[in-house]
């Protein structure tokens, strides 16, 4: 399956950096704000792209898939002057990984879906450092196309 093609790919990452769950038929890769980017960038780290060029790997193979890529940020407010807000820099940090995923690893354009949900569907409260930590990330959603789920369905 490909839960398992994608587990098997990113064994060398720690739990606090990324995981890998099933839920409703999708898979979900979330990776850690501190894996992927510097605090308040958008630009991919060595690190980050390790893990991305892994995740290609798997899905260069897979052509009857849709994956999301979702920016995510904490509450704090950001206001720089490329930056607006959260929203600003969860959109830019998921098209940084688009890119890097289609330029550099050859992943069709066509099947790459990037977003930000700025501070807005968070997994921790932001009380805390580490809760707003669990908060910054990114995440990848795997899902079959809906055109093919169609017809299985037909």
């Amino acid at each position: 399956s490909i839960l398992d093609k994608v587990k098997n790919a990113l064994l060398g990452f720690n739990s606090d950096e990324l995981s890998v769950t099933e839920k409703n038929g999708k898979v979900y890769v979330v990776l850690s704000d501190k894996l992927l980017f510097e605090s308040g960038s958008a630009k991919v780290d060595k690190r980050g792209e390790e893990a991305l060029k892994k995740l290609a790997e798997v899905l260069i193979r897979q052509t009857d898939i849709d994956v999301n890529i979702e920016g995510h940020t904490d509450n704090k407010p950001i206001n720089t002057v490329q930056l607006k807000d959260n929203w600003d820099l969860s959109v830019i940090r998921a098209t940084s990984v688009v890119r890097i995923l289609t330029s550099k690893y050859g992943i069709n354009p066509l099947q790459i879906i990037p977003s930000g949900r700025g501070e807005h569907i968070p997994v921790a409260s932001n009380a805390t450092a580490a809760e707003r930590s669990r908060n910054r990330r990114t995440e990848i959603i795997i899902a079959p196309k809906l055109d093919k789920l169609l017809d299985i369905l037909k």
